[in-house]
């Protein structure tokens, strides 16, 4: 007898220290399949309106489209690829004719009912996926200092701090059509932990601390812990928090 597929989710915003929050997090599920769920993470930039404006337009966009998916039939991959395409075609018209320059980055993992999962992503909001307390794999930034990294020009340890850790090689909205990073995951394990967060969250955390939260808490209060130890450890000079948070069961 094959046992039912669950999920347990959560996801939670925080504007931080900044003058507003350009953030989104969302999940999205799916109609015709309930154990079929949508998660993004939006970090929106280009001004005080420009950066909310681009990160509303993929979560409007995201909406629309998963409304019609069905795993049986469609692919995941190409559905969280058309996202983005989508979002940043109407975002960069949207440039045209407004005062700001509207960006964003995007991250975004599906979840559909037989246990796979699939990932996509551009810029610097990152997705990991645990297991137990372990890391599997996480997203490479699309940023400058990932090139370096790359390039052995520094380690992953003076990347934290760098003071050009915010420049981006891809994202929403540029005029160029953005590279998108995918990943799929053929079938999902019984506590895995599938995760989002934008860069107002990662810097604070070692992989392994944050394994260990993962596993021993449940999505609700690890967003709150997570976002609670963020805040603390910015001492007053955090970005915007976003995070969503998938585990598997």
């Amino acid at each position: 007898m094959t046992k039912p597929i669950s999920f347990s989710a959560s996801s939670g915003t925080h504007q931080g220290d900044r003058e507003s929050q350009q953030d989104r997090v969302c999940l999205f599920r799916n109609v015709r399949e309930p154990n079929c769920i949508l998660a993004i993470v939006a970090d929106g930039m280009g001004g005080l309106t420009g950066g909310r404006k681009a990160a509303d337009q993929v979560m409007l966009t995201a909406d629309q489209l998963f409304k019609s998916f069905d795993s049986k039939i469609d692919n995941a991959e190409e559905l969280l690829e058309k996202i983005a395409n989508e979002a940043h075609l109407v975002i960069g018209l949207t440039a045209i004719a407004s005062a700001d320059q509207p960006h964003t980055t995007y991250a975004s993992f599906l979840i559909t009912s037989d246990g796979a999962c699939h990932w996509a992503h551009v810029g610097d909001t990152r997705i990991y996926h645990f297991r137990d307390t372990q890391l599997v794999l996480r997203t490479l930034d699309h940023s400058y200092v990932q090139s370096l990294i790359d390039n052995n020009e520094i380690t992953p340890e003076q990347a934290v701090n760098h003071p050009q850790s915010n420049i981006l090689t891809q994202c929403l909205g540029s005029k160029t059509k953005p590279k998108i990073a995918h990943h799929s995951i053929a079938k999902l394990r019984s506590g895995d932990v599938i995760m989002a967060c934008s860069d107002g969250v990662w810097p604070y955390f070692k992989d392994a601390e944050m394994g260990s939260i993962l596993a021993n808490c449940n999505p609700r209060e690890a967003t709150e812990l997570i976002i609670t130890t963020a805040r603390t450890r910015s001492k007053r000079r955090g970005d915007n928090l976003s995070i969503a948070i998938v585990k598997y069961n």
